[in-house]
């Protein structure tokens, strides 16, 4: 299985430009036979919690329909971050486009003590399965949980793949953290970050890919855009610029 950490430049707020973004790099990702592609946390919106109600979502929303038929035309699953509504609460997500088959969505279990007044956490798990291999989804700040991991690992999952926002005074401990999963539960570990600003974060760049044994296998730099692909079955690392 190829799996593709995506890094992008988010324009705040600005649903149809960071569209067009996400379709550039899900091209790019179809070239080199991607089969899975993840985007940064709220990658469609950016990273702006005073903005989330607002742009905010069903997770079934047409506006998102072009990922649908990029995973259809590709045979690839794309994994997006977007703000959603349901039962009249705010929620972080993951929606989850697979080939042939209806949206699956993941929303944020364990949130920022600053998301707490916007957004409410969710109880659900979300494992896909993608030529054989079982792939669990966190968001952000599910990594800090030791549970969230030890979950994915006792549901069998051999990919742990984190959609964030890493700011450039956070990521070392996030990046610790990770490498740490990997080599405790023997998957392998892959981490989507913004480049650029989100948030009133100076967001970090360095998507990252990690072995079952939690050695880094290859980042991404801090300033551009672009896909980080990791061959599961022999360890090789893709480093793909969008410029």
């Amino acid at each position: 299985m190829k799996i593709a950490a995506a890094q992008i430049n988010p324009v705040k707020g600005d649903i149809p430009k960071n569209i067009e973004n996400h379709k550039t790099l899900v091209k790019a990702a179809a070239d080199h036979n991607v089969n899975l592609v993840i985007f940064p946390e709220l990658s469609v919106t950016g990273y702006e919690p005073e903005l989330a109600e607002q742009l905010s979502i069903h997770y079934e929303d047409p506006v998102l329909d072009i990922f649908q038929k990029m995973a259809d035309k590709n045979n690839m699953t794309i994994a997006v971050g977007m703000p959603t509504k349901a039962d009249d609460k705010l929620f972080i997500s993951s929606i989850i486009f697979q080939q042939g088959k209806g949206r699956e969505i993941y929303s944020k279990r364990h949130l920022f003590p600053t998301e707490t007044g916007v957004f409410s956490r969710s109880e659900n798990f979300c494992q896909l399965n993608i030529l054989q291999n079982k792939i669990s989804l966190a968001i952000c700040y599910d990594l800090s949980d030791p549970n969230h991991s030890q979950e994915a690992y006792q549901a069998g999952s051999n990919v742990y793949a984190a959609s964030v926002l890493n700011s450039v005074n956070v990521i070392d401990d996030d990046l610790f953290k990770l490498s740490d999963i990997a080599k405790k539960y023997h998957m392998h570990v892959l981490m989507a970050n913004f480049t650029g600003k989100s948030g009133g974060y100076e967001c970090a760049g360095k998507s990252s890919v990690w072995n079952n044994n939690g050695s880094l296998l290859g980042q991404l730099n801090r300033e551009d855009e672009g896909l980080l692909v990791l061959n599961t079955e022999n360890n090789q690392i893709e480093e793909i610029y969008i410029h």
